[in-house]
């Protein structure tokens, strides 16, 4: 089974604590789906979820901090900032249940590699009504996943929480907000243009289209389902081997200067369909240079694959030094020479 891969995500708190006791120590993992679970459970973590949303929509982060685990409740930040920046998305919207899990695991002490296997798997693993979830250094106890797809006069989002049982209560343990369309299109419909791309001869812009779809169809980075791991698929024979991908750099040559880049992708910034390009650099904190740098790989990678052209709007480079510190620079596609 393949983890899915980690993708553009709102806000997430993992539920994290230092692995204790000695490699001889076991831990159960067991996994139910909503349909295996007694009705008061199901309306207890169902209840939970659609009052976090409720609050989250409302921009209440005092009442979820509230409501969470101990351990998240120390560090709400990344929650406060997802939760402003989203609410607007949320406000007024509703949410519906689309998929529940609880997760049990029992143990000693945190849980290293946690794996649950959840529905019904077939002979070549995954089926229609499967699911996957990776977790490391999971403290014992029971976690539900809760995905609801939430609709406003704004958006589209999958409003994902991660609770854990304390007593008779759901707890807040973690949250994702995230996209489930974008500029009012899905995953299937990004990987139908990434198909008509490669039909057409642009195998480049047949791979970002592919990382599109990707990005919308998983709404966990830890959970993968039968639709995840045939798109992981899909988009590693879209790979071409002058664009990063599986981890690996591709260089990028301009003028006398390689480049080494780091990640290649699509981004909605406002309302334009942007190609955003990250590399690394040695420094970024004289802007003037990498202003200068960043024009040079904005340049090149528009005159190396000029595919581009048709579906993005501008191009934005980002030099990344060795410590994540980053200067992005963004040129619209009409300006680029």
């Amino acid at each position: 089974m393949k983890p899915a891969p980690r993708l553009r995500i709102a806000a997430f708190v993992a539920v994290l604590a230092i692995i204790a006791g000695s490699s001889l120590n076991s831990w159960a993992q067991s996994c139910q789906t909503s349909g295996e679970l007694d009705d008061a459970t199901r309306s207890a973590i169902t209840t939970a979820a659609q009052r976090y949303f409720d609050m989250a929509a409302k921009g209440d982060a005092a009442s979820l901090k509230q409501n969470a685990i101990a351990s998240l409740a120390s560090d709400f930040s990344g929650i406060e900032g997802a939760v402003k920046a989203d609410q607007p998305d949320l406000a007024g919207g509703q949410a519906t249940v689309k998929s529940l899990f609880l997760l049990d695991g029992d143990g000693p002490a945190p849980n290293p590699h946690a794996e649950f296997y959840c529905g019904v798997f077939g002979k070549n693993g995954q089926t229609s009504n499967s699911a996957a979830f990776y977790l490391d250094n999971l403290p014992p106890g029971k976690y539900s996943v809760v995905i609801l797809d939430a609709t406003s006069s704004k958006a589209r989002t999958n409003f994902c929480l991660i609770l854990q049982q304390a007593g008779t209560d759901w707890k807040l343990a973690g949250l994702y907000v995230k996209a489930s369309q974008i500029a009012g299109h899905d995953s299937d419909w990004y990987l139908a243009r990434a198909h008509e791309y490669r039909t057409k001869g642009q195998p480049h812009n047949a791979y970002l289209f592919c990382l599109q779809a990707r990005g919308l169809i998983a709404p966990l980075p830890f959970m993968s389902t039968l639709a995840t791991d045939k798109l992981f698929d899909d988009c590693q024979n879209l790979e071409t081997p002058d664009l990063p991908a599986s981890g690996k750099t591709a260089d990028l040559v301009a003028g006398t200067t390689t480049y080494k880049l780091s990640a290649v992708f699509p981004q909605m910034i406002g309302n334009d369909y942007n190609l955003v390009v990250r590399y690394q650099a040695a420094d970024v904190s004289n802007t003037t240079v990498a202003y200068q740098a960043n024009v040079a790989v904005i340049k090149a990678i528009v005159a190396k694959f000029p595919e581009v052209r048709e579906p993005f709007t501008a191009v934005v480079a980002r030099a990344v030094d060795a410590n994540g510190h980053d200067y992005g620079t963004l040129l619209a596609m009409k300006d680029i020479k």
